[in-house]
């Protein structure tokens, strides 16, 4: 029988952290009506900060990332025989039920992702389908960049390189999305505000319920008229929800108060980095730890298998994620301390060495 444990270190995504104590003040306290039939007065407030803060005209709560990025990609994709360009590790193409073919009817045309999240920007234009071509091809409508990159290890997308691809879908008629899920750990980690690094975007999701620590939510942002289509796709798939302002109000605290606990979150990753770059066994690239996602690869030779490490983490409370049988992933958020950082790390030295550290368990 696994012994109990008296604490748990969840690492496996920064979608587990719990509604702050302010948080549910505002949820208890949140003056709400019917979103549908009209507007919830919260929900408006969160949306009108989000455009501002994004720097678009309006914006539209939603209930999940994988339905701010469907709603967008079918917006702009609205014309059977669709195709749009994104990379071929990007979350919207492996993680999102292929869902913008299987209910948009839209065509994916992946391209290689660079290990910095970013594909290069001839091998974009190459997967353009000449119009000329239109008898045979599919027609090329949008393009799709994900900022930060997480299954890279959430990489930051430079200004520099989002407006070079906006330049690009400009000269060809083309639309931009950017599922911008974390994008405010990329903010922060470059030091630029949002709005800047969305310039060039035509629409963005932004996950509220990831580093932001809401229990639900995302928001999607663009011209009034590209949300005014949205409003109605988010009622056909099941989103359109009444006393919505409940689950707003804890958004809206989120985005007020944890934008800036996110460097913290990036520090205590470097640190968790650093450590585990220290340890025999464990590959890990520590330069390559921009924001708060670790990937890091047991090695062969190592004593112990990823699976078992993983099961060993787990009866000392800590919780990672097993991405293949070598990689595991871990995510920092701003629920874990920095005691954790260190408590999981000699529970790392440990099972990895089978030596207890100075540290003590």
């Amino acid at each position: 029988m696994a012994k109990m444990v008296s604490r748990t270190v969840d690492l496996r995504s920064d979608t587990v952290t719990k509604p702050t104590e302010s948080m549910r003040a505002a949820m208890a306290a949140a003056d709400v009506d019917d979103d549908v039939l009209g507007y919830d007065p919260t929900a408006l407030r969160l949306e009108t900060e989000m455009a501002r803060i994004t720097g678009k005209e309006a914006a539209l709560f939603v209930p999940s990332g994988t339905m701010g990025n469907l709603i967008s990609v079918l917006v702009h994709c609205d014309i059977r025989g669709s195709e749009v360009i994104l990379g071929d590790n990007a979350h919207i193409h492996i993680y999102e039920n292929g869902g913008i073919s299987t209910i948009g009817g839209v065509h994916p045309r992946p391209v290689k992702n660079n290990q910095d999240g970013t594909m290069d920007i001839d091998l974009i234009e190459a997967a353009i389908r000449d119009p000329r071509g239109v008898l045979v091809y599919p027609t090329t409508r949008l393009i799709c960049l994900e900022n930060t990159h997480a299954n890279t290890g959430g990489k930051c997308l430079s200004v520099e390189y989002t407006d070079k691809v906006g330049e690009l879908a400009k000269k060809h008629g083309l639309k931009l999305h950017i599922d911008g899920a974390r994008i405010f750990n990329a903010s922060v980690a470059l030091g630029i505000p949002v709005h800047r690094l969305v310039q060039a975007a035509d629409s963005v999701s932004v996950c509220l319920s990831k580093g932001l620590g809401a229990p639900v939510g995302s928001v999607i942002v663009g011209s009034k008229s590209f949300i005014a289509k949205a409003k109605i796709l988010r009622k056909t798939l099941g989103g359109g929800m009444r006393q919505v302002g409940i689950l707003c109000a804890a958004a809206l605290v989120a985005v007020q108060e944890n934008v800036e606990k996110l460097e913290g979150d990036h520090k205590n990753a470097k640190i968790l980095a650093e450590g585990l770059n220290q340890m025999k066994g464990i590959r890990i690239d520590v330069a390559s730890v921009e924001t708060n996602i670790i990937f890091f690869e047991v090695e062969e030779s190592s004593k112990i298998t990823a699976e078992k490490l993983c099961k060993y983490l787990e009866e000392h409370g800590i919780l990672v994620l097993q991405e293949s049988s070598s990689i595991v992933r871990i995510v920092v958020h701003h629920q874990i301390s920095e005691s954790d950082v260190q408590y999981t790390l000699s529970c790392f030295q440990q099972a990895l060495t089978g030596v207890q550290d100075q540290n003590g368990i």
